[in-house]
Order: C-alpha cells, then structure tokens, then sequence
C-alpha cells in the first residue's frame, strides 16, 4: 500500500514542501479589469456631459481647461463645467507668467484633432484618418469603434502581454 500524501500543515511538521500555484497573474488580471472599468466610466461622462464635457482652451498660453479633471490645485473639483467657474477665475499659466488676469473671456472651445498613444508615440490624426485599417480620413477619436487598436503597438505581442490591449483608453489630446 502506497503511503498517503500529505497536504497542509501535517506536511509541514513532516518536511514535506508542499506545491503552490502563484496566484500574481489573476491579481494582475484583476488589475488590469478595474483600470479598463475606470476608463470606461471616465469616456461615459465625456460623452453624455455634452457641452459639460467640452475642453477650452487659452487664447494666450494655450492652456486647456478640462471639465472631466477640473483644478483641484486651485479649489474646482472634477467635473465643474466652464460656464459654472466662479467670476474671479484667472487661467493659471497666464496669472503665473505675469501676463494678466486672463478670465473666461480668454478661453475658446477647443476640439483635439489628433490623439497620441502614450505607450508608443503613434498619433491618430483625424483628417487622415486610418484608410488602410477601414478608417475614412476625417472620423473623429470619439467615432472609433470601442474595439480600436493602436495599429503600431497594439499588434506588437510583447507590447500586448505587458500592457494589455492598447486602446483608445491610451491615447491623449495632442495641441495644435
């Protein structure tokens, strides 16, 4: 008759190493989940904000004020749309540059054009567009399908088991 195995801790009084599984990859699973569940809802209340939603930027510095962040350096909390800044607000790089109380009257909206994925640098310029991916040139970033991929990084697949999929959750305005 076979000697019985020994699990826990009776196998730990007898020298027995016992195997484990590492659980490291389903916490990074898990990880990488909640971050695509947090963009989600950040890309949700841009849409639906609507002209809450909508970026302005500085006539003089090019500074963007964005809704969706606000300024919690200077008291607005995310989420304080342009039309609801206090009377007094003053653009903070022009007030630091010296340039004068620049207010809201100094702002403009402001719609990005071009996108930039921030694990390889590729730019998505809306006026080319993507052709050879079935993207006609003038789609906005906000028209790409949910399933975009960046076509530079996101087919690399060392890229994507280290990043995941790299996606519109990873791209950022770029100015001008």
């Amino acid at each position: 008759m076979p000697p019985k195995k020994r699990t826990g801790a009776s196998a730990r009084k007898a020298g027995v190493r016992k195997t484990t599984t590492r659980k490291a990859p389903a916490r990074k699973a898990a990880v990488k989940k909640t971050a695509v569940k947090k963009a989600a809802a950040r890309k949700t209340t841009t849409r639906k904000g609507g002209k809450a939603g909508q970026r302005y930027k500085c006539k003089y510095c090019n500074y963007v004020y964005s809704p969706q962040i606000g300024e919690p350096q200077n008291g607005i909390p995310a989420g304080t749309a342009f039309d609801d800044l206090p009377d007094d607000y003053v653009c903070p790089i022009c007030g630091m540059q010296g340039k004068g109380k620049i207010g809201t009257w100094g702002f403009e909206p402001w719609n990005p054009t071009r996108y930039v994925c921030k694990v390889c640098g590729y730019i998505y310029d809306q006026a080319r567009g993507e052709p050879q991916h079935g993207i006609r040139a003038g789609t906005p970033f906000e028209k790409l399908p949910d399933s975009y991929v960046c076509p530079v990084c996101g087919l690399d697949k060392k890229i994507s088991r280290e990043y995941g999929k790299v996606g519109k959750p990873q791209f950022i305005a770029l100015m001008g």
